[in-house]
């Protein structure tokens, strides 16, 4: 029997996570990326280059590689990780500024992924890292109580609560036709865990990747995080988690939820249709997604 294809959206630690439980049974495993983010050494090559976001993309690198699920087994693969201090690309991370050179030589940001894949010896018919757009944007969200009513820039909206819809700056932005074609052709689609605004839907709300999402073959799975987030998310029960994935057009077949972990919520307001999974996904002491454990799952919800 063929192993699946496993296409994993978002971005931060949780794509990471989820990347390293997919690769533990998935044949073939892409990641689509959000771009968006605005802070710390992403934000600052971001200012000075004008690309998309690689720090997410980094993190997946590293994820990606490797026969071991757990981590990464090279010196390179874990030097993309080093952060530099007390020189003059202080707080700068080697990957970000091996994807910013690599994207300034090709003068394209795709193939400067394609590339330090390459480099850290990923098979791209095995496992593939994907920028969610192939230009830089901005995320922007519609939020009460704050001047105006939006908020512009990642770092911004994560410090924000009562988010009603984030959307990207283009209006049009373009995922890769690489990504899109993943999605279709995907046997399952994992969404999150992470910051549901910033992290999933920073990548999810990229009109393209919406429309794979929608038009992919596979069932799509939300993993909800582990516990409540301090601003975003604050108070949101895993019903509220779904209500706001289904304003941005995205309806998952499927929500895997901690045991014991966020209220459920209003369970009718998931949808007809809608799986729900209350399992243990969790490692001590309930922090941090288990990989294994979490693979366990999502293999057993492949069609």
């Amino acid at each position: 029997m063929l192993k699946p294809h496993v296409v994993a959206v978002g971005g931060g630690h949780g794509l990471a996570a989820t990347i390293r439980a997919v690769r533990r049974y998935a044949g073939r495993t892409t990641a689509v990326v959000a771009t968006a983010d605005d802070g710390g050494s992403t934000g600052r090559l971001r200012d000075a280059m004008a690309l998309p976001a690689p720090g997410d993309v980094r993190h997946c690198l590293v994820a990606m590689t490797g026969d071991d699920p757990t981590g990464a087994s090279s010196p390179l693969v874990d030097a993309l990780e080093f952060r530099f201090e007390g020189t003059d690309v202080a707080g700068h991370a080697l990957g970000n500024l091996l994807l910013a050179g690599l994207a300034a030589v090709t003068g394209d940001f795709v193939a400067a992924v394609d590339e330090a894949s390459r480099l850290v010896g990923l098979d791209p018919d095995v496992a593939r890292v994907l920028p969610a757009t192939v230009e830089p944007v901005v995320l922007r969200a519609t939020v009460a109580g704050v001047p105006g009513g939006v908020l512009t820039g990642q770092v911004a909206i994560s410090r924000a609560g009562g988010i009603d819809l984030v959307a990207m700056e283009p209006a049009g932005a373009r995922a890769p036709a690489a990504a899109v074609e993943a999605l279709v052709d995907a046997d399952q689609i994992v969404l999150g865990p992470g910051s549901l605004y910033t992290s999933v839907l920073a990548a999810a709300v990229v009109d393209e990747v919406r429309r794979g999402i929608a038009e992919s073959r596979g069932r799509v799975v939300y993993v909800c995080n582990l516990r409540a987030e301090g601003t975003e998310t604050f108070g949101y029960d895993v019903a509220d988690h779904v209500r706001a994935l289904r304003r941005h057009g995205i309806a998952p077949d499927v929500v895997v939820t901690q045991a014991g972990g966020l209220p459920l919520g209003g369970l009718g307001e998931l949808g007809a249709g809608v799986e729900l999974v209350r399992a243990d996904v969790a490692r001590p002491p309930g922090v941090a997604h288990d990989g294994a454990k979490l693979a366990g799952v999502l293999a057993e919800l492949l069609p």
